[in-house]
């Protein structure tokens, strides 16, 4: 354990953005299965409701910095795909 107060403080810190990236990332997941189980169910306008909830997650999570953003244009990229096919 650090024993400098800033450094203290920068564990402290980065504990405590850790815990609200793991959220934030956490959350863009939870949104993607919901798309992938209306794609599942062949429910089309279901699944275009939830992509954009999803997309909006997914951009957030880029702007932040939690994923790469080649990691979150292929996430949406395949979602979009796999709904493009059951259309």
């Amino acid at each position: 354990m650090a024993n400098i107060k800033s450094a203290i403080k920068r564990v402290n810190i980065n504990n405590k953005n850790r815990a609200q990236n793991q959220s934030e990332k956490t959350e863009m997941r939870s949104q993607i299965k919901h798309v992938e189980k209306f794609i599942a169910a062949s429910d089309v306008e279901n699944a275009k409701a939830a992509l954009h909830s999803a997309t909006k997650s997914i951009d957030k999570a880029v702007q932040k910095g939690i994923i790469h953003k080649n990691n979150g244009n292929r996430q949406k990229a395949r979602l979009a795909q796999k709904i493009n096919n059951i259309a």
